[in-house]
């Protein structure tokens, strides 16, 4: 594995800039917003991916083959190298009314737990350092494949344990709180919803 990377990205800055300019009174400065209002803005974010993982796995598949379950022919053997990446964020479509509460120049807001919004391996970097084939064992065309997708399955597990969700609810809330800030409240707070809901 390799090390992790907080991802803010120019778009979701560019993104928080316009939410940031709507929010503006008619004169640029702050406008008192209503729950309705700020509902909308925060919702128009989207879902914010606020951190990506970069990680690498070395996955070893061997599948050994037998005549009649009982001959052994020899096995197929693959060693991957795997090159992932994984990303977390909060989807703000779906904070909802009852999650915002408003009173004047303070506002609470309740954000969706941090997902997993994507996990792949990237290609260029990702390549089989060996493969074998039994010598009397047929081949096996779909071991690469099977390799691939037990080395993303270990590398999303990885991210998790590691603590990519926990990260990127708290890059979320930093972003929301400042986007709220600018937009005129003097008391921002982010929770995050319990995970029963």
């Amino acid at each position: 594995m390799s090390g992790l990377v907080a991802l803010v990205g120019v778009v979701s800055a560019l993104i928080a800039a316009l939410v940031v300019a709507r929010m503006q009174g008619p004169r640029g400065g702050p406008a008192l917003l209503n729950t309705a209002t700020v509902l909308q803005r925060i919702q128009s974010l989207a879902q914010l991916v606020t951190v990506k993982y970069v990680l690498e796995k070395i996955v070893i598949l061997e599948d050994p083959k037998y005549l009649g379950g009982l001959i052994p022919l020899g096995q197929n053997r693959i060693v991957l190298l795997a090159h992932g990446q994984v990303k977390a964020g909060v989807d703000f479509s779906e904070v909802h009314a009852e999650d915002l509460e408003v009173s004047g120049r303070r506002i609470v807001v309740t954000l969706p737990r941090a997902i997993v919004t994507d996990a792949y391996l990237v290609e260029q970097r990702t390549q089989v350092l060996d493969y074998r084939t039994g010598l009397l064992a047929p081949f096996d065309k779909t071991l690469e494949q099977t390799a691939r997708r037990q080395a993303l399955l270990e590398i999303t597990r990885a991210a998790r344990q590691n603590g990519i969700e926990e990260e990127a609810a708290e890059q979320a809330r930093k972003q929301l709180t400042r986007l709220l800030e600018a937009g005129g409240f003097e008391a921002v707070e982010i929770r995050l919803r319990s995970p029963q809901r």
